[in-house]
C-alpha cells in the first residue's frame, strides 16, 4: 500500500465500506476513458466513476471554463444575477426540450439535493405530503433523498420521514414466479394495476409525487417496458400528482438522448438533473420545473436555498459540458457505440451460463450473474455478499485493466461517452476472459 493510500485509510472515511477492508489506488493520471495508479498502471474507467465522467477525464474546454470563472467571480452568493448562472439555466431549459418551455432552474450541489428540493417542490405546490418512489431505486444519501431511496441504502435513515410510500417498479427478469408474460404489455399492464392499487390505499388526495428513475439505475439498469411510464403520467394525471424523472444518472445523453425520458414519450413536470451536467469537474445539480409550477412561486416564498446554489463555477463547467456534448458529436456515438455494446453484451448473455440477462440502452448497461440459467438464482443473496463474490469478481476485471463497480449480483457498465470502437472491443474482450473464470466459479 502506498503512503497516499495509508494518508487516505487514516484520515478518510470511503463511501459505503468497511474501512479495514479497504485497500483504495492511489491514482496518478487520468485522461480521456483511462486512469493510472501509482505503479503505472493503466485502467479502462467502465463505470465513468460513479456513472458521472460523461465527457471522460482531462476535457481542457470544461476545465478551462472553470479556471476563467475562477479568475473572474470564483464565488458570489446565490441571490445575485450573474451572467454565467444565467447562461447556464438558459441553456439546461432549452435542453429539456419545448415542455419546459416558461419552465426554471434551481441549482444544487449535487443529485441528493436535486431530489431533496424536488420533494420540497411537490409538496409546496400540491399542498400534499405523500411521495411515491420504487423499491429498487437510489436517489441519494441525505435524509429525504435516502427516505426517498427504496433500496437497503436507505435502510441505517429510518425510520425516517413521513410519508414515503415505495411501490415495485418493473422487474420482469425477478418478477413473482405465479407470473407469466407473454408480452411487454402484459408486463407494463401488471406492474401498473399493482401501483394505482397502492396510490389508492394510501389516498390519492395525498399524494403529491410519483418519483421514478426514468431508467433505474444502480439497482440493475431497469428499462421500462413499452407504455409503462405512459401508464404512469396518466395516473399522475388522474389524481392530480407530479411526476418526477430523476435523470442523474441517465440524463446527459447516457442513454443516447438529452434526458431519458425523451426516449419514452413522456412529459415529466419536474426533472432532477446532476453528474453529467459537469461530468464531475465540480459539483453541480438541480431541478428543472415547468412553467406551471415555477409560476406558482411568483407570489409565493419559495423556501428552497443553499448557500452554493448556482455556483459560479459550477455554472460555467455546465455551459461549457453542455457545448462539449454537441461539439463532440456525443449523441452520435452513444448511439454508434450503443449498438456494438449491446451486440457485446447480448453475445456475452448467450455464452456465458453465469449471466442471466443482460440490459441496455445507450452507453447504461448491466450485467446480472446468477448461480443458475433455469432457476435464475443470483450469485449472490439479497443485501449479502457472504463469500465477497462479487468484490472478487471486481477484482478479477481490475487485475486486468477494467475498473467498474458491482451493486447487489450485477456489474455495471457505463464507460465515458467518448469511447471508441476500439476501445469498448477490447474492454468487451476483457469481460469476455473474466466471465470465463466467473463460470468456473460457480
Amino acid at each position: 500500500m502506498s503512503i497516499i493510500s495509508e494518508m487516505s485509510k487514516k484520515y478518510n472515511l470511503h463511501s459505503w465500506s468497511a474501512q479495514d477492508k479497504l485497500n483504495p489506488m492511489t491514482v496518478t493520471k487520468a485522461e480521456g476513458i483511462y486512469f493510472w495508479d501509482d505503479e503505472g498502471n493503466k485502467y479502462y474507467d467502465m463505470s465513468s466513476q460513479l456513472v458521472n465522467s460523461n465527457l471522460g477525464h482531462g476535457n481542457k474546454a470544461v476545465v478551462n471554463a472553470i479556471k476563467a470563472q475562477a479568475d473572474k467571480i470564483a464565488f458570489i452568493g446565490p441571490g445575485y444575477a450573474l451572467d454565467v448562472r444565467s447562461e447556464a439555466a438558459r441553456k439546461l431549459i432549452e435542453f429539456a426540450g419545448p415542455h419546459f418551455k416558461g419552465g426554471k432552474v434551481f441549482f444544487t450541489n449535487a443529485g441528493a439535493e436535486a431530489n431533496e428540493n424536488a420533494i420540497k417542490f411537490a409538496k409546496a405546490f400540491t399542498g400534499r405530503w405523500k411521495i411515491f418512489s420504487m423499491y429498487r431505486s437510489y436517489h441519494g444519501a441525505t435524509f429525504g433523498a435516502s427516505a426517498l431511496t427504496g433500496e437497503p441504502r436507505r435502510w441505517i435513515a429510518e425510520p425516517g420521514v413521513p410519508g414515503f410510500i415505495h411501490f415495485d417498479g418493473p422487474y420482469p427478469y425477478r418478477a413473482p414466479k405465479a407470473c407469466k408474460f407473454d408480452s411487454e404489455e402484459d408486463i407494463t399492464a401488471f406492474y401498473l394495476e399493482l401501483l394505482e392499487n397502492q396510490m389508492k390505499y394510501e389516498n390519492p388526495q395525498d399524494i403529491a409525487a410519483v418519483f421514478v428513475e426514468t431508467v433505474v439505475g444502480s439497482n440493475g439498469v431497469l428499462i421500462p417496458p413499452a407504455g409503462y411510464l405512459n401508464g404512469v403520467r396518466e395516473l399522475c394525471n388522474r389524481y392530480g400528482v407530479m411526476l418526477v424523472c430523476d435523470e442523474v444518472m441517465t440524463g446527459f445523453y447516457r442513454t443516447g438522448s438529452k434526458f431519458a425520458f425523451m426516449q419514452f414519450d413522456v412529459k415529466p413536470d419536474i426533472i432532477t438533473f446532476a453528474k453529467g451536467s459537469t461530468c464531475g469537474y465540480i459539483p453541480l445539480g438541480g431541478v428543472i420545473v415547468k412553467q406551471e409550477i415555477a409560476e406558482y412561486f411568483n407570489d409565493r416564498k419559495m423556501y428552497n436555498g443553499l448557500t452554493y446554489n448556482a455556483h459560479p463555477m459550477g455554472c460555467a463547467a455546465a455551459v461549457a459540458t453542455i457545448d462539449e456534448y454537441v461539439r463532440l458529436g456525443i449523441e452520435e456515438n452513444v448511439k454508434k457505440q450503443g449498438k456494438l455494446l449491446a451486440s457485446g453484451l447480448d453475445e456475452l448473455e448467450r455464452k456465458h451460463k453465469s449471466v442471466g440477462e443482460t440490459r441496455h440502452i445507450g452507453l447504461f448497461a448491466m450485467i446480472e450473474l446468477i448461480k443458475d440459467k433455469a432457476n435464475r438464482e443470483p450469485l449472490t443473496p439479497f443485501n449479502s455478499d457472504p463469500e465477497g463474490c462479487m468484490a472478487k469478481i471486481c477484482g478479477m476485471l481490475k487485475a486486468e485493466g477494467f475498473v467498474t463497480y458491482s451493486h447487489e449480483n450485477m456489474l455495471i457498465i457505463a464507460p465515458p461517452l467518448i469511447i471508441t470502437e476500439q476501445e469498448l472491443r477490447d474492454a468487451l474482450r476483457i469481460a469476455d476472459k473474466v466471465l470465463d473464470d466467473v463460470d468456473a466459479m460457480i
